[in-house]
């Protein structure tokens, strides 16, 4: 891992991304980047005859005084000296947050995004919050959402929702990655709903040949039933008071998408707890 970015409106919510972000790059070696975006206050617009109305004076000063605020707030984490530890770089853009992070995964090959789940409101500090389920959904690397401060800076015990497919392995090497940064147990689970159950028998022995192939070796076996994914992967992790839950994202139905969609988005919004997904492609 060599690149972190960390999406930032300079809220506490962003405060606490950037804390596990070094946290992070500390064991891993690797550098941070910070990125602020900005949208522009304009009343530009068509109008019906297609002429367009551009953005008064006072829309562009409010937008320079916005710059001018965002570089200040930047620097000063930047600088901040309990981040000395580890490169960080801070990156102001202007435009459209979501589109924003995009380019700069794809420009800076970002090998992974910390970001939070809610953010400041407001027009020009939208860049975390409603942005966070959109990034899971395209992100070309693993995405790790945080809610709340975590208890712990040492990831322990890490909740893996697994499907078991071979769609999976990228994800999976990423797993045991962080497991070896923290030295963790890694708890895999599969959730048995009404409408997806499979007898105990048959999952624990496909779960145990899945782990071994795979390379895992500090692990647990787990079955868990619920009546729905999104509610039984938070409650598995609350009952074990997991560290952090990882799920990839599949394009499938039923278990084998895990969190297609809004299964990834629902658990990022309400787990109290770190979420790393990562998006598989067939």
């Amino acid at each position: 891992m060599k690149k972190i970015l960390v999406p930032t409106d300079f809220s506490k919510t962003a405060a606490m991304a950037t804390d596990v972000a070094f946290d992070i790059a500390k064991k891993a070696g690797a550098s941070i980047i910070l990125l602020h975006v900005i949208e522009e206050a304009t009343s530009g617009s068509f109008n019906v005859e297609g002429q367009v109305a551009y953005a008064s004076m006072t829309d562009k000063l409010f937008t320079l005084k916005m710059i001018e605020k965002a570089k200040g707030q930047m620097l000063k984490v930047v600088k901040d000296p309990k981040y000395a530890a580890v490169k960080v770089d801070g990156e102001l853009r202007l435009g459209n947050p979501f589109h924003g992070m995009r380019t700069i995964i794809a420009e800076q090959k970002v090998d992974l995004v910390v970001m939070g789940t809610s953010g400041k409101t407001g027009l020009s500090e939208s860049v975390i919050g409603s942005n966070t389920e959109r990034v899971i959904r395209i992100s070309h690397c693993p995405v790790l959402t945080i809610q709340k401060k975590p208890p712990t800076s040492e990831f322990k015990s890490i909740v893996y929702a697994t499907a078991m497919s071979k769609d999976e392995e990228i994800f999976s090497r990423i797993v045991k990655k962080t497991q070896g940064y923290y030295d963790s147990v890694v708890h895999l689970v599969r959730i048995n709903t009404p409408g997806d159950f499979q007898r105990d028998h048959i999952v624990k022995d496909y779960m145990d040949k899945f782990a071994k192939k795979l390379g895992f070796k500090n692990f647990t076996i787990n079955i868990f039933n619920d009546l729905t994914i999104e509610e039984g992967v938070i409650r598995f992790a609350d009952q074990i008071d997991a560290d952090m839950i990882a799920m990839a994202t599949h394009g499938r139905s039923g278990f084998a998408h895990v969190i297609a969609g809004s299964v990834a988005e629902e658990v990022a919004s309400h787990a109290k707890r770190p979420v790393l997904t990562f998006v598989v492609k067939h």
